[in-house]
C-alpha cells in the first residue's frame, strides 16, 4: 500500500493548507484508518500514527517556519526562552504517551479533537495578559505545549498562537513564532518516538519505533504542494465559513474516535 501514502499526504495538505491549521489533526485520524486496514495491531497503531505524524512536521515545519521569518513575524527572544520548556515537555509527552494503552491514547485524541473543534466553532477567546509572563512562566508554557503536541501528534499551533495572543502578541507574530516552535517540537517528538518505541511489540513492517517511515516518505512528499494549493484556495473561501466548516469535520473525527 505504498501508493496510499501520497494520496493521504495529498488529502492532509489540501484540508491544512484549505483551513490553516497544522496538519497533525490531520494526519493522525488519516493515518490510523489506514493503519487499520492494513492490519496493524491496535496496541501499537495510535502511537504509530502520532509518532509518524510528528516526523512528518520535522520537514513541513521548516519551509513554514522559513517563510514567517522571512517576514519578520517571528519572535526569537520568546521563542529562545520557549525551547527549553518545549523540548522537555515534548520528551515527557512522549513518554507519557509511550505508557498509555492504545485505547486511552485514542480516546484522550478524540476529546482533545472535540475541545479544539468547539474553539474553532464558538470562537472562544483567551484571556489577555498584561504583559508576557518571566523565564519561568514562558518554561512552564512551553513545556505545556510540547507536553500536549507529542501526545496528540501535532506541531504546537493550536495551543501555542492562543497562548501567544493572550501575552499580547501580534496575530502574526503569534502565528509565525508558533510555525518556527513547530520544528524543535517535532524533530524532539520524532526522535523520542524511535527511541522508546525502538522494541516495541507488534511493529509492522518499515516502523523504526514508532515512526514508519515509507507513510512519513509518501505524507512529506505530497502534503507540502497540496497545502499551499489548499491555502490559494481558502483565500477564495469566507474565513468565517471555513473555520466552522473545519469545526464540523473535526465534531465527526472526535466522535469517531470516542465511539470505535
Amino acid at each position: 500500500m505504498w501508493w496510499w501514502y501520497p494520496l493521504l499526504g495529498a488529502v492532509a495538505g489540501m484540508i491544512a493548507g484549505l483551513f490553516g491549521i497544522g496538519g497533525g489533526l490531520v494526519i493522525v485520524p488519516v493515518l490510523a484508518a489506514a493503519f487499520v486496514l492494513q492490519g496493524v495491531a491496535p496496541e501499537v497503531l495510535m502511537h504509530l500514527a502520532i509518532g509518524t505524524s510528528l516526523a512528518t512536521i520535522v520537514v513541513t515545519s521548516l519551509s513554514s517556519a522559513r517563510a514567517h521569518h522571512e517576514r519578520g513575524a517571528v519572535r526569537l527572544d520568546w521563542l529562545k526562552r520557549l525551547l527549553p520548556g518545549l523540548v522537555v515537555g515534548t520528551g515527557l509527552g512522549v513518554v507519557l504517551a509511550s505508557e498509555l494503552s492504545g485505547e486511552t491514547l485514542r480516546l484522550a485524541f478524540g476529546v482533545f479533537v472535540l475541545l479544539v473543534a468547539a474553539k474553532l466553532g464558538l470562537d472562544l477567546k483567551v484571556g489577555q495578559m498584561a504583559q508576557a509572563p518571566g523565564r519561568v512562566g514562558q518554561f512552564v508554557g512551553g513545556s505545556t505545549v510540547g507536553v500536549i503536541s507529542s501526545l496528540f501528534g501535532i506541531g504546537g499551533g493550536t495551543v501555542m498562537v492562543p497562548m501567544l495572543s493572550s501575552w499580547q502578541a501580534r496575530m502574526t507574530e503569534a502565528v509565525g513564532t508558533a510555525a518556527a516552535a513547530g520544528f524543535p517540537i517535532a524533530l524532539t517528538a520524532a526522535l523520542t518516538n524511535i527511541v522508546v518505541g525502538w522494541h516495541a511489540p507488534n511493529l509492522p513492517e518499515h516502523a523504526i519505533g514508532y515512526v514508519h517511515w515509507v507513510a512519513w516518505l509518501g505524507i512529506v512528499l505530497a502534503s507540502v504542494p497540496f497545502a499551499r494549493l489548499g491555502a490559494r484556495l481558502a483565500h477564495a473561501l469566507p474565513a468565517l465559513l471555513l473555520k466552522r466548516l473545519f469545526a464540523l469535520i473535526l465534531v465527526i473525527v472526535g466522535l469517531r474516535f470516542l465511539l470505535a
